[in-house]
C-alpha cells in the first residue's frame, strides 16, 4: 500500500522571494533542450515493453 502524500510546506521570507523570481522568469525550452528530451523519450520508449 502506498504511503500518504505529505502536505507541501509553505515558503516564507527569502525562500519565497527567490521562488517567485524563478517562476516569473520562465522561458520556453530551447530547440536543443527539446531534442535532448525527445531523444531520452525515444530511448525509454525503446526499452519499455508495456502492453496496452
Amino acid at each position: 500500500m502506498a504511503r500518504p502524500i505529505k502536505e507541501t510546506p509553505e515558503l516564507y521570507g527569502k525562500d519565497a522571494e527567490r521562488f517567485e523570481k524563478l517562476i516569473s522568469k520562465a522561458r520556453p525550452a530551447t530547440d536543443d533542450e527539446k531534442a535532448r528530451a525527445r531523444k531520452a523519450y525515444e530511448v525509454m520508449k525503446s526499452i519499455s515493453n508495456f502492453q496496452w
